[in-house]
C-alpha cells in the first residue's frame, strides 16, 4: 500500500537529486531510503528513478509522482495544523518568508503589531528570494510568503496588500530638479545600478524601463543598502521602491525623483497554498502589516506638519 512515509522520501529526493543527502533529511539510512522508493515503483508499477552513480534523475513518471506527492504532503500538513490550533486566530506556529526588498522596512513595524495583539503566536520568519521562497512554500516549509505578485508558474492563492511605486534615485549633484517627473529617457542618459540576478526587483525595475535598461546595467549588488551606496557615490542612479525611503535614504547624498504617469510599481501581497485552511490567519496578518504601515506614515505625516510649524513661528533675524 503506498503510504505518506514513500511520498515523503520521494519529496526529499527529487529536492536533494541524491539518495544519501535525502537519506540525511529524513533521518534514515539510505539503504532504507531506497527500499522506500522500490517499495512505491512496485506499487505503482512504474519506473519513478534512474540510478546513476553518484546522482539520480526522475523519470517523467517519477516527476508527475513528486508534484503530486508535494500537494499531498502539503495538505496533509495544513490538516494537521487546522486541528492543533483549534480555530484559535493567529496562534501556534506560523511560518513566514519575506523577500529582501519588503523584510527590513515592513517588519519592524509588524513584528511589535504582532506581539501586541497576538501575543500566542510563534512566528518563524525566513528571508530570501522569491524562487527560494515559492520552492519552500510548494513544500510545506512555509505557512505564507510576502512578496511582489503576481507569482509566477505556481498555484497560489493571493491577496494583494498595496501597490509600491518606483522612485528614481540619483546622486544628490545630479542636475534633474527635484521637482521634475522624470522619464525611461532620464533613465537611458545614466548607468543603471540594480541588484543582482534572482532579486524580482531587478526583473520589475528592468520590465520598466526595457531595452534601455538592459543596455545600461554595468552593476549589480546584493542589497539595496549596497546600492544606494553606489548612488551616492556617484556609480549610477537606481529605480528604488517607496516602501524603502525612511529606511535607506538618511543623508543629503542621494535625491529622489518621481516618474510620470503612470508611475512604475510594484504589487505587494501574500501567497499561500489553497490547502491551507488557514486562510483567516493570513487575511489578518495582512490586515495587520497594512495598519502598521499606515500607522507610521500618520505619524510621519504629524511629525512634518509639526516641524513646518514650529519653523513658521520661530522669529525672522
Amino acid at each position: 500500500m503506498l503510504t505518506l512515509r514513500q511520498l515523503r522520501y520521494l519529496d526529499s529526493l527529487a529536492r536533494h537529486g541524491h539518495f544519501g543527502r535525502a537519506a540525511e533529511e529524513c533521518a534514515v539510512s539510505q539503504p532504507a531510503l531506497s527500499m522506500q522508493i522500490r517499495e512505491l515503483e512496485q506499487e505503482l508499477g512504474a519506473e519513478l528513478v534512474e540510478r546513476r552513480h553518484g546522482t539520480i534523475v526522475l523519470t517523467e513518471a517519477g516527476k508527475e509522482v513528486a508534484r503530486r506527492a508535494m500537494l499531498i504532503l502539503g495538505a496533509t500538513r495544513d490538516l494537521a495544523q487546522c486541528v492543533c490550533r483549534k480555530g484559535r486566530l493567529l496562534s501556534g506556529e506560523l511560518r513566514l518568508g519575506v523577500i529582501p526588498t519588503l523584510a527590513p522596512y515592513v517588519l519592524p513595524r509588524l513584528l511589535p503589531a504582532l506581539h501586541r495583539h497576538y501575543p500566542d503566536l510563534r512566528l518563524d520568519l525566513i528571508e530570501s528570494q522569491t524562487k527560494t521562497l515559492v520552492s519552500e512554500l510548494c513544500h510545506g516549509a512555509l505557512d505564507v510568503v510576502a512578496l511582489a505578485l503576481p507569482v509566477e508558474g505556481a498555484e497560489f492563492e493571493t491577496t494583494a496588500l498595496f501597490d509600491d511605486r518606483f522612485l528614481l534615485a540619483v546622486p544628490a549633484g545630479d542636475p534633474l530638479p527635484e521637482r521634475l517627473r522624470v522619464t525611461t529617457r532620464d533613465v537611458k542618459a545614466r548607468q543603471l545600478v540594480l541588484l543582482e540576478e534572482g532579486h524580482c526587483l531587478r526583473d520589475q525595475a528592468l520590465i520598466y524601463c526595457g531595452e534601455v535598461g538592459r543596455e545600461r546595467t554595468r552593476l549589480g549588488a546584493t542589497s539595496l543598502a549596497t546600492v544606494l551606496q553606489m548612488v551616492a557615490s556617484g556609480y549610477g542612479v537606481t529605480l528604488l521602491p517607496e516602501v524603502a525611503i525612511n529606511v535607506e535614504v538618511r543623508n543629503k547624498r542621494v535625491k529622489l525623483l518621481r516618474f510620470v504617469e503612470p508611475q512604475p510599481q510594484r504589487s505587494i501581497g501574500l501567497a499561500w497554498r489553497p490547502t491551507s485552511s488557514r486562510k483567516a490567519d493570513f487575511l489578518e496578518l495582512g490586515r495587520i502589516l497594512l495598519d502598521s504601515l499606515k500607522c507610521e506614515r500618520a505619524n510621519k505625516c504629524v511629525k512634518s506638519i509639526s516641524d513646518r510649524r514650529s519653523r513658521a513661528s520661530r522669529p525672522t533675524q
